[in-house]
């Protein structure tokens, strides 16, 4: 964290996607297609992480942590996720979002 950068200005969220029975391969294509650009592209995408969960093969959680509220909307702005946004629809059946406020935990300082 730099010098005036607050714990409190990180930008969080989750999201949980139900795919289309058939679709876990292909959403999971997008996902991959979507990585790189996100590490290479996003100095203020701190954490992005897709996750498959147990004993569900169509699931997937996304959890994302943002350096703060503009990372995160440049983020959205990006040609690659603007493709994965527009993409993701032929997979899913549905989904949810958890915006999150950060209350502590390991990995982060106290600012």
């Amino acid at each position: 964290m730099t010098e005036g950068e607050a714990v409190s200005d990180r930008f969080a969220l989750v999201v949980k996607f139900i795919l289309k029975p058939g679709q876990e391969e292909a959403f999971d294509k997008l996902v991959s297609e979507t990585l790189p650009g996100i590490r290479d592209l996003e100095p203020g995408t701190l954490v992005y992480t897709c996750h498959e969960v147990q004993n569900a093969p169509s699931e997937r959680v996304f959890y994302e942590l943002y350096g703060d509220r503009a990372a995160f909307e440049a983020h959205e702005d990006q040609p690659h996720v603007k493709r994965f946004l527009a993409g993701r629809q032929q997979h899913i059946e549905r989904f949810e979002v958890d915006f999150l406020t950060l209350a502590g935990g390991k990995g982060v300082s106290a600012g």
